[in-house]
């Protein structure tokens, strides 16, 4: 779970961001690629100027290895990971912590599994230690994992009246049928009761190995001393996960609208369709596509004709989602019951136009600015750039890639935004999931039906 990070660490960071410490111009020469004596590799970016270590670590298969009784396995697996280990139970374990100002915990997503660990660099060693515990030897207590699951099922339920929970899920049934990617991350309410203890201990024995786990560190460390503590630290770990492979799919061919009824004076609405995987040789000339259609905030096509021109939206975006076994582009929007229907005939008219004209010279231009030029933001910070540095190896990226990014986007042309626009774009395969009463909106597509 996530731990509060104490005060006296809170008063380090702002001091350390007041004076400009955490601005870190990363460029591909200062990653280094560490072997460990046992094997374990990493990427590592050293930073000594301020006193902290962090690290980004990913393993391979995420909540679509679920079993489908169990969906919400992972997650639970992923708040309770770090309530004790080893001879710490969770108040000790806990406490160890709080006291040395240690951030870790854990997460899962619908492809990986995920750690997250920050240190004050003088605490570095016990700081690997815990984390080498907690992966290694997890005590999953009743007391703990039981507190913890209570939490998520009350979360569960507030998210059955919540709009955007309910679009979200809604929409990956819609899309996907009965595939792995159907199944919510944080499971439901019968199946989250089902996960026992054993299922949690067998999941730490089994999930997370050497063989499917990426690691990123960043900060106040050298390569000898990251290289033993990488052994000390996961050398424990199964040498082989036994995470299966998920089946590639493609979402629904073909359009379809699912109302869920709810008395708001908003309905929210979830749209999208077929994207681009991460290693497609398309996929910079769709995530340009994406910014001018709806990724570009207030640039975007659909900002301007749903937002700007009309004001039927606050807001209005998509981006692409890239998963391992599908390419998606979803968006969304939120608009009175009586507007969605205009608000998604738009969406499908400037898809259409975007389809059958592509984009102007200077829509193209400005979206190259924008992305070469906000992507620094994104390494502003020794965790953003060790998660970058994960990242960039789930991707199968290079050590170069940070050099060679600005260069792939500027190759983008209009033909090419063009054809991928007619590759993954079509305003009659929309599926689409509206929560609210939308008025004269009727729900459509095969094996859809109003809820």
């Amino acid at each position: 779970m996530h731990i509060q990070r104490p005060r006296s660490l809170m008063a380090i960071f702002v001091g350390l961001l007041l004076i400009g410490l955490f601005s870190v111009p990363v460029r591909a020469a200062d990653i280094q690629e560490v072997v460990s004596p046992g094997g374990i590799k990493a990427w590592l970016v050293e930073e000594h100027s301020i006193p902290i270590v962090s690290m980004n670590v990913v393993w391979r298969g995420g909540s679509s290895l679920d079993p489908a009784d169990k969906a919400g396995l992972a997650h639970l697996a992923a708040s309770t990971m770090d309530e004790g280990a080893g001879e710490l139970d969770s108040k000790a374990f806990q406490g160890r912590l709080s006291d040395l100002a240690i951030e870790l915990s854990f997460d899962v997503g619908k492809d990986n599994f995920s750690g997250s660990l920050k240190t004050l660099s003088e605490n570095t060693d016990e700081a690997f230690r815990l984390l080498g515990l907690a992966l290694s030897a997890p005590r999953f207590d009743e007391e703990p994992v039981e507190r913890i699951r209570a939490q998520i099922l009350t979360s569960l339920n507030r998210q059955l009246s919540d709009p955007r929970s309910l679009a979200g899920e809604a929409w990956f049934r819609l899309a996907f049928g009965d595939h792995p990617y159907s199944q919510p991350t944080d499971g439901t309410l019968k199946t989250m009761a089902a996960v026992t203890r054993q299922d949690l201990a067998d999941f730490a024995k089994t999930a997370l190995g050497k063989d499917n786990m990426i690691i990123g560190v960043v900060g106040d460390i050298d390569a000898k001393k990251l290289a033993a503590l990488l052994d000390s630290t996961f050398g424990a770990l199964p040498a082989t996960a036994t995470a299966r492979p998920i089946p590639d799919v493609k979402p629904l061919a073909e359009a379809a609208i699912e109302i869920i009824p709810q008395d708001i004076p908003q309905s929210l609405v979830t749209f999208g369709g077929q994207g681009v995987k991460r290693d497609d040789p398309d996929y910079y000339a769709a995530y340009v596509l994406n910014y001018i259609l709806g990724g570009g905030s207030f640039e975007s096509r659909l900002t301007d004709e749903v937002r700007e021109k009309r004001g039927l939206v606050y807001s209005i975006y998509t981006y692409l989602y890239p998963l391992d076994a599908s390419g998606l582009q979803l968006g969304g929007f939120g608009t009175g019951n009586a507007s969605v229907k205009k608000a998604l005939s738009l969406v499908e008219q400037e898809i259409a136009g975007i389809r059958e004209n592509g984009v102007t010279a200077d829509e193209l231009s400005n979206a190259k600015t924008y992305l070469n030029g906000s992507f620094p933001l994104s390494l502003s910070s020794n965790a953003s750039i060790a998660g970058i540095l994960v990242a960039m190896q789930v991707s199968d990226l290079p050590i170069k890639y940070l050099d060679q990014r600005a260069s792939l986007i500027n190759a983008v042309t209009q033909a090419d935004v063009k054809r991928v626009a007619r590759k993954i774009l079509d305003p009659e395969k929309l599926i689409v999931v509206v929560v609210g009463k939308p008025v004269g909106l009727d729900p459509m597509g095969a094996g859809v039906k109003k809820q």
